[in-house]
């Protein structure tokens, strides 16, 4: 018996020691058991003096089963012991892990100690893992990932595990997983073009629908959605050599001409408008150099716009009825049958163009003013060496898409996929990762088996990407969010990592059910911890900021108590370790 208890205040307990602790090991986070006849409380002790110790109430034993949380407190002549190994197995969970669990690493508190870990306790849900830079995270995320696929007793095949690699940390790590294990299978996507050793990362152009172009586009307000949708429409028409590509686009110009002409402005302004639409969009049959026959003389399009002296356009009626014959009045987007065909950023630009100009942006300066800004972003997009990303020239279906997303070079199907962004500027980067997941979880929301293939989606330096942004005022949700809130049930889940969760959306890491949280230092990322985080207390907060590099708090649904836990080193590591300043300062010497 430990001593006899003074005070109970809240699910704290005072007790009065009765042993001598210069003879005692360390007793600082043991758990202890409350015992009165039947009644068996568990405690944590996380306070001493030489004759007091501080315990929390953490839960109960019934029935051989832990029960976590306080629904009753112990009395005052309860016996108060160290818990069993036994008793420690109900509480941390057993010893040796079953086929059910996978190993984490090892109790900081009781030596030797393995913390395994439900699968579906911890992979059914969302989690993140926290914690400063040089705490250990990537080699944390490392260990457990080839705990989960290098154990020789299963192979987890039916795994879809997606990783936003930040660094181009993880393929040393998880690159030769297969020569562990045989059945599992890594694959890695690269932004860098110049790798030939990678398959380049690349999206097709023709699986992005409005809301991805309007992310691509840096879309500032609602009122450019309808130019993307316009352009989206107008593309697989204007692309390709179907011989009615010119009609159509003799009738997109022909239109915009005609409202020109019908505008009832100044001459010199319709004349000026004219010849401004008809510089950027023409064709052989429909540009300024045109031929107008009339009986006994032929001029240009471009001379019939002459104005006399009057102010008035001479030829209005003759350039109105020579425009009027490229106008198919039987011409209607929604009617026409659907063209499955690649189509590339520069395809795109010349749709977007004719969706401007059959939008009417000339007539209104407001309106030119911010639905030109697309034309220029994605004429600068289609013009750089980031257009490889989503130019294809031929066409794949999104279901034959994610099936060579998921297999390697040798048609084997690969359980972890890596896109390496390291390449490229933050923007595309988040771009690009909320494109891919946006993807994953339409698929995975379309399946009518739902949730029979789960997805993981894991995104290192997850603050840059998973952030509090527009996303919600432009489309209407942010696509981690919405993950977040409705992946579960789908089988799409978000693992977190990052060193500055104060930057990340509030809404994300609140839907998240496990956390494993190294050393925190930032104030104000330990008290957004202790803020947004359910369930931590305060004694837990206060550790983070003193754990050594590799060491970790994990909690949540897969946990029935906090864990002082330490990870064992990553082998292979990853990529993650620190400059050699000495060797390099001083390699002359």
């Amino acid at each position: 018996m430990l001593g006899t208890i003074r005070e109970i205040i809240d699910n704290n307990v005072i007790l009065d020691l009765n042993i001598d602790l210069s003879k005692q090991a360390n007793l600082l986070n043991l758990h202890v058991i409350f015992e009165d006849n039947e009644t068996k409380i568990v405690g944590e002790i996380v306070n001493s003096t030489k004759t007091t110790l501080k315990i929390n109430i953490i839960g109960e034993i019934k029935n051989n089963e832990f029960l976590p949380g306080i629904s009753v407190k112990p009395s005052f002549r309860s016996t108060t012991r160290i818990v069993t190994m036994d008793e420690l197995s109900l509480i941390l969970g057993p010893v040796e892990s079953t086929a059910n669990e996978v190993t984490f690493g090892y109790s900081n508190i009781y030596q030797n100690y393995k913390i395994n870990v439900d699968i579906n306790g911890f992979f059914s849900n969302h989690f993140a893992i926290l914690g400063n830079s040089g705490a250990g995270k990537s080699y944390s995320v490392s260990r457990i990932l080839q705990n989960v696929f290098t154990d020789p007793r299963k192979s987890p095949v039916g795994a879809h595990v997606i990783m936003f690699d930040a660094y181009g940390e993880y393929t040393r790590a998880l690159g030769d997983v297969d020569k562990v294990n045989p059945n599992i299978h890594y694959k890695t996507y690269t932004t860098n073009p110049d790798n030939a050793n990678s398959e380049i990362l690349n999206v097709p152009l023709w699986l992005l629908g409005v809301d991805d172009l309007a992310l691509l586009l840096d879309v500032t307000t609602p009122n450019q959605i309808p130019i993307i949708e316009k352009a989206l429409s107008l593309v697989t028409i204007l692309t390709g050599d179907d011989p009615d590509v010119i009609k159509y686009k003799n009738d997109i110009i022909a239109r915009a001409v005609l409202d020109i002409l019908l505008s009832g402005h100044q001459s010199t302004k319709i004349r000026d408008q004219v010849i401004a639409v008809l510089t950027k969009f023409n064709t052989d049959d429909l540009s300024l150099e045109a031929k107008i026959v009339q009986p006994g003389y032929t001029r240009t399009f471009k001379q019939c716009l002459y104005i006399d002296k009057t102010g008035k356009l001479m030829e209005m009626e003759l350039v109105v009825n020579f425009v009027k014959q490229f106008i198919m009045d039987d011409f209607n987007l929604e009617d026409r049958p659907e063209k499955l065909i690649a189509y590339t950023l520069k395809d795109l630009e010349t749709a977007m163009d004719f969706a401007l100009i059959s939008e009417g942006i000339l007539k209104s300066d407001r309106v030119y003013d911010y639905a030109n800004v697309l034309s220029v972003r994605l004429h600068t997009l289609a013009n750089s060496p980031n257009h490889v990303f989503f130019d294809s020239t031929s066409y794949i279906s999104k279901d034959t898409f994610l099936d060579r997303l998921f297999t390697n070079m040798n048609g084997e199907r690969s359980q972890i996929i890596n896109f390496n962004i390291s390449y490229i500027e933050d923007r595309l980067a988040k771009v690009i990762t909320k494109i891919i997941s946006k993807l994953i979880f339409d698929t995975a929301v379309a399946n009518e088996k739902r949730g029979s293939v789960p997805y993981h989606i894991i995104i290192e330096e997850a603050h840059r990407y998973v952030q509090k942004d527009t996303d919600t005022e432009i489309l209407g949700y942010n696509i981690f969010d919405r993950i977040t809130k409705e992946g579960r049930k789908y089988g799409v889940l978000l693992g977190l990592i990052t060193q500055r969760p104060s930057e990340l959306s509030d809404t994300a890491i609140s839907q998240c059910s496990n956390f494993v949280i190294l050393r925190t230092l930032h104030p104000k990322d330990l008290a957004y911890i202790k803020d947004m985080v359910p369930s931590i207390s305060l004694e837990v907060a206060n550790q983070l900021k003193n754990l050594k590099p590799g060491n970790a708090i994990a909690f949540g649904s897969a946990f029935k108590v906090p864990i002082n836990m330490q990870f064992q080193k990553a082998d292979p590591e990853p990529l993650s370790n620190n400059v050699d300043i000495k060797n390099i300062w001083y390699k002359n010497n």
